[in-house]
Parts: structure tokens; C-alpha cells; sequence
């Protein structure tokens, strides 16, 4: 409809001079329009409704919002103890579920990554302007789902932040459950070194099968669980907090690292999240034949048999890199939970 194209310019002129269209809500609206004497009545389904607000152009928050921008307006006041439901229900026991749940995603993503060879073309084959087929799977993966809202969630982060599309979804209508520290926080540069030069050379084969983009799709699915579980160090370190301030705050105001790091170190807990991550890589990745035996575990503790995925493994990765960088998210969260 031609008039329906004027007017939608119109609405973009606008937002060129010196006014801010704030988006609210999905929302359906009747747009009454005259077009040669005659009444045009339309329903516009459009995916935000919107405000119009007169502004400076000096004033800086009210300035059009990038993506990485947005995370740190979404949490743009630290919670308060009685500020909502959703805060209220945010205890010790309910993040350490979601952290056990994300065991089992861990160990799937790693099974399914290891029925593929290392598949090092991946890697090094340039495509495009990315240097590998693995950096534009990446990438292109990451600005789809920025427009879908993913990073919008402070556990989610994007390895390749720079320049991503904003969303196109409305902000959670949740209040911030986290201080707005969370969104200065991502450790994800460290999580791919590690991934790619010390962890997957252990657990896929050596060889080349030619399927290049599944390895990188599985590649990213692995490397998501691993970042999600990780970062989910920002609840652990908020509810931490929360139970009892007075043991963080003076390692806080002092800006005090290794105290930190002493109080939230359990080493009788982490010795049970490795022993309990390697038993579930024992059940999920056997091979089930209806001729033999499962495969067992000793006594001893150690596992015999053969496996989609070591394991020994597993529980090398959470002691080695999951754990202790769930830790250094934690201490980087705290020393500025004060702020």
C-alpha cells in the first residue's frame, strides 16, 4: 500500500530529528490514514510499538544502542533484595541445579563433537574475509542470534562481540537479577584458546572426513555450553553475596583477589563435581550392543571399556579450565559488586 509506505518514512524521518523512538512492546495498532478524501482504516501488526521523546543530541543515554550496550542498560540497576520475584527466587540451591543441568549439555556437546576427526581444514582454510571456515561459521552464527536477542542474557556471550547486530527482540521485561558488573565481564577469548589448542586436540581423532561445516557447527555448540556454564559464575558469586555480604565485602573493598578466590574455593565440592561430570561421560557415552555387557566402572574409580568420549577426559576438563575459570568470573564479578 503505497499510502502504509509513506507513512512508515514518515516515522523514520522522525526519528532523524532530534527524536528517540523508544521501543515497548509488540503491539497491534489502527492507523486511520486519508488518501484522496477518501478514510483508509489499517491494522498494523508491528513488531515494536513506539515512543516519541524529544532529545539532545549530546545526551548520552539516549543515544541509539548497540548491541553490547544494551546488556549493561538491561541490568542498569543492581538488584535489590526485595525488588522482584524473580530476585527473591534467586537461591544457592536453584543455581546449583542449573549448574548440574548444565553438566549433561557439556557432556553431550563433547560426544557429539567427538564422532567427528579434528578436521584441522576447518581451522586454516580461508573463506571469504574470515580466516577460516571456523571464524565465519562463528560469526555468522553469533549475528543471527544477536538479532534473535541470545546475547541479551548475561550467561550468554559472543566470542566475536565486535559489531554484532543489535536485537530485534524486545529487552527481558524480567528486573536485572545481577549488578550491571556482569555485563563488563567475558572471558570468552581465554575459553576458545583453550578449546582449540589444548582441549579438542584430545578428544577428536586425528583424520579428515570432509565435513567441515558440521565440525564447525559442533565446534560452537560446544564452546557455548562450556561459556555458559562458566559465566554462570556471575549467579553463583550474586547469591554467594547475597547469603552473606559480610564475609565478601572487606576482600571487596580491598580489592583483595586471592582472598576472594579462598572463599569461594571448596575443594571437597570440586572433587565431587569432577568425580560426578566423569560417571555421567561413563553412562552417556557408552556403546550399547544388545550382544555385550555395558560398560562398568571399577571400584577403584577409574573406567574401563571403550567410550564416545574419554571419560577421564571430562573430568580433567572441569578441574583444569571449567571450575577454576568459573572461579576467576566469580572474583572479577565481586570486585565490582560494590560499585
Amino acid at each position: 500500500m503505497p499510502v502504509l509506505g509513506t507513512f512508515l518514512s514518515s516515522i523514520n524521518a522522525i526519528a532523524c530529528h532530534n527524536l528517540l523512538l523508544i521501543p515497548v512492546r509488540y503491539k497491534l495498532i489502527k492507523v486511520t490514514i486519508f488518501s484522496n478524501r477518501k478514510q483508509i482504516n489499517c491494522s498494523l501488526s508491528l513488531s515494536l510499538s513506539l515512543s516519541l521523546l524529544p532529545v539532545s543530541r549530546s545526551t548520552i543515554s539516549d543515544t541509539p544502542i548497540p548491541s553490547c550496550s544494551r546488556r549493561i542498560l538491561n541490568m542498569a540497576e543492581a538488584p535489590k533484595p526485595n525488588s522482584a520475584s524473580k530476585n527473591e527466587s534467586l537461591t544457592l540451591e536453584k543455581v546449583r541445579q542449573g549448574l548440574i543441568s548444565q553438566e549433561d549439555t557439556i557432556v553431550f556437546r563433547l560426544i557429539e563433537r567427538a564422532a567427528f576427526p579434528l578436521n584441522s581444514p576447518t581451522y586454516h582454510h580461508k573463506i571469504s574475509s574470515s580466516p577460516s571456515l571456523f571464524n565465519f561459521i562463528v560469526k555468522s552464527t553469533e549475528a543471527l542470534q544477536s538479532q534473535a536477542g541470545r546475547y541479551e542474557i548475561p550467561e550468554e556471550l559472543p566470542f566475536f562481540p565486535e559489531n554484532l547486530p543489535p536485537s530485534l527482540l524486545p529487552p527481558p521485561a524480567d528486573p536485572p537479577v545481577l549488578h550491571p558488573a556482569a555485563a563488563s565481564i567475558n572471558l570468552n577469548k581465554k575459553i576458545l584458546d583453550i578449546y582449540l589448542k589444548q582441549l579438542l586436540p584430545l578428544f577428536a581423532e586425528p583424520g579428515d572426513d570432509g565435513n567441515y561445516a558440521a565440525t564447525a557447527s559442533s565446534d560452537l555448540d560446544c564452546l557455548q555450553a562450556i561459556s555458559r556454564r562458566i559465566h554462570y559464575g556471575f549467579y553463583v558469586a550474586e547469591v554467594k553475596f547475597r547469603d552473606a555480604p559480610q564475609d565478601y565485602e572487606p576482600a571487596i573493598r580491598a580489592q583483595d583477589r586471592e582472598g576472594l578466590m579462598k572463599l569461594l574455593t571448596f575443594t571437597n565440592v570440586e572433587e565431587q563435581v569432577k568425580k560426578r561430570v566423569e560417571k555421567k561421560a561413563v553412562i552417556f557415552g557408552q556403546e550399547v550392543s544388545l550382544d555385550n555387557n555395558t560398560n562398568s566402572v571399577k571400584q577403584n574409580g577409574t573406567v574401563n571399556g571403550k567410550y564416545k568420549v574419554d571419560p577421564s577426559l571430562v573430568s580433567r576438563l572441569y578441574g583444569e579450565w571449567v571450575m577454576p575459570l568459573t572461579k576467576d568470573v566469580q572474583v572479577e564479578y565481586l570486585l565490582r559488586r560494590l560499585d
